[in-house]
């Protein structure tokens, strides 16, 4: 599957949730991305699950810029 790309800014940080399933423990956290759309700007919201992750996205502040890659999975 390939990955879609989204450019923007971080408008928002949730707090880390963990917790404990039959597979283990997990981390992960919450964070929103503002992006210009059109005339507008639009938010997306995005889940940094594992650990690994939840670090590297620590890195960021709000309002650092960047570029999100995400694959779109359903279950």
């Amino acid at each position: 599957m390939a990955s879609l790309e989204l450019e923007g800014k971080i408008k928002m940080k949730l707090t880390p949730q963990s917790g404990q399933s039959a597979r283990g423990q997990w981390v992960r956290q919450d964070f929103v991305v503002e992006y210009p759309d059109g005339n507008f700007t639009s938010e997306a919201c995005f889940s940094a699950w594992g650990q690994e992750r939840v670090d590297e996205l620590g890195k960021f502040g709000v309002g650092t810029s960047g570029k999100v890659c995400f694959n779109l999975k359903a279950r």
